[in-house]
């Protein structure tokens, strides 16, 4: 008989736009989690936009972006070998490539891999919606470039 391997927990990929909810979307499902597992150590949430704040202030810097991609890879590594229940990354991840990472490192620990996406990146009215409430001040051509390089998931 094949000896299944345990499942680890669940990693939880967002995607969607700067503004489209991702992020509201992390803070309810955490809170709809049974009060157990809303403990620190049973949730853990990586975002790269963490790297950008400096005593309060959202500071981003493109020169530093592929650096804290990395930091950022690394820390959602570190919780999924430490079994933290479950592991979300909470970026973009405008394309497969971007969060490929991170799929594969919840996969080998035996996590079951959610991607979950935050609105139609495609529709012009979500682009203007998204362009109007994202709190880091993503112009609407940012938005929109960025939405033209969005990939459907295969």
């Amino acid at each position: 008989m094949k000896q299944q391997k345990d499942v680890g927990g669940i990693a939880i990929i967002m995607r969607g736009l700067p503004g489209s909810g991702k992020s509201y979307w992390v803070e309810q499902y955490v809170k709809a989690l049974p009060k157990y597992a809303n403990e620190s150590t049973s949730v853990k949430v990586c975002s790269t936009d963490e790297f950008f704040y400096c005593d309060g202030q959202y500071n981003f810097d493109p020169k530093h972006l592929s650096k804290y991609h990395q930091l950022n890879l690394t820390r959602f590594i570190h919780a999924i070998a430490n079994k933290v229940p479950v592991v979300i990354c909470d970026n973009t991840n405008m394309a497969q490539w971007e969060f490929e990472g991170y799929c594969v490192a919840a996969k080998a620990e035996g996590y079951q891999v959610q991607i979950q996406q935050i609105g139609e990146p495609k529709d012009k009215n979500h682009q203007l919606l998204c362009a109007d409430r994202n709190k880091h001040r993503v112009p609407l051509n940012s938005i929109v470039r960025m939405a033209k390089t969005f990939e459907a998931c295969i």
